[in-house]
């Protein structure tokens, strides 16, 4: 997986980066500093954990490489950890000072989970990243960026399945692309979702958008039966489902979509999705006896557990030949 840090190497990059993002942390270490090395995984976890680009980022600096950059900031000890906040020093750590640095990071998180919930007015509510055609529950979050989208694997499907999870609203996507994905011989969809992180699912928000007038195939409806399987280790066959209990299912009608975003809210049995690092979406009907199926959006909430190592993920074949 690549790494979100972002590698200063000159002033007017730092600057750059400063102008971009409300808030921004920086590690200036060297190659030759053992108590650097010492806290680089941490600094890294913290990174892969919390970037929010826009609003947090992390960043490092190599002070042999990057001379200048140290010298403006007078960066003299390694490692030296600086926090900016609208472009503004705001605190600086020196040494591999593990708990002050976790602090410190926690208590921008919460600044900026506080004013993004402050902005929405929506009280202490939960911050949320891109589009989103429902709102989220209270005491929950967005989790959508621990989906593992190299591991995403969509079968039966005309589409990309990444398509799914993009932040953009549904038939707004800057480009011409197709913005959905919708099943390919029959209505069956099988989705398979990897996470990161070990996580608690509280809802899956599912957004289908009826076909307007003038779309090419009338016969695309919105899923009908659904079922959800947690902590597969690839995806599911469409045959081999036939023989597999669900953790989940559920049966959708009209009232169940939103009128204006075509969202619908599945709550899960909280109990069986409390320690999942993948979700298996079987769409296995559509609407009135439909011949394809379509899905514009999918977003998780819930909450974020450890992090995990996520292996090798297989690749397994269709079963719609």
């Amino acid at each position: 997986m690549a790494s979100k840090t972002v590698t200063i190497t000159t002033n007017a990059q730092l600057t750059s980066l400063l102008e971009s993002n409300k808030k921004v942390v920086i590690d200036f270490h060297a190659v030759w500093c053992g108590p650097c090395k010492m806290v680089a995984p941490v600094y890294e976890r913290l990174s892969s954990a919390l970037t929010s680009p826009g609003s947090l980022v992390f960043a490092k600096c190599d002070v042999d490489a990057a001379q200048e950059v140290a010298a403006k900031y007078s960066v003299t000890a390694m490692p030296t950890f600086l926090i900016f906040e609208d472009a503004k020093e705001t605190k600086r750590i020196q040494g591999a000072n593990i708990p002050e640095l976790s602090a410190a990071v926690k208590k921008l998180v919460g600044e900026s989970r506080g004013n993004s919930a402050s902005a929405s007015g929506s009280g202490s509510g939960p911050s949320v990243k891109g589009w989103w055609g429902a709102s989220i529950a209270k005491g929950y979050s967005d989790i959508s960026d621990e989906i593992e989208k190299t591991g995403l694997d969509i079968m039966n499907a005309d589409g990309n399945a990444a398509t799914l999870f993009d932040d953009s609203e549904p038939r707004k996507h800057p480009t011409n692309k197709k913005d959905w994905v919708e099943s390919d011989t029959d209505e069956q969809l099988m989705i398979f979702i990897p996470f990161r992180s070990i996580l608690k699912i509280h809802s899956i928000h599912i957004t289908s958008q009826i076909p307007t007038e003038g779309d090419d195939d009338e016969e695309i409806k919105r899923p009908r039966k659904l079922k959800f399987y947690v902590n597969r280790s690839n995806i599911l066959g469409f045959e081999e489902a036939e023989g597999v209990p669900p953790t989940q299912a559920v049966e959708l009608t009209e009232d169940s979509w939103d009128k204006k975003t075509g969202t619908t809210v599945i709550n899960t049995r909280f109990v069986k999705f409390q320690s999942v690092f993948s979700l298996t979406i079987f769409v296995e009907e559509g609407e009135d006896g439909c011949e394809k199926t379509k899905i514009d959006r999918i977003r998780v909430v819930g909450e974020v557990g450890e992090k995990r190592d996520l292996g090798k993920l297989e690749k397994q074949k269709d079963g719609h030949e």
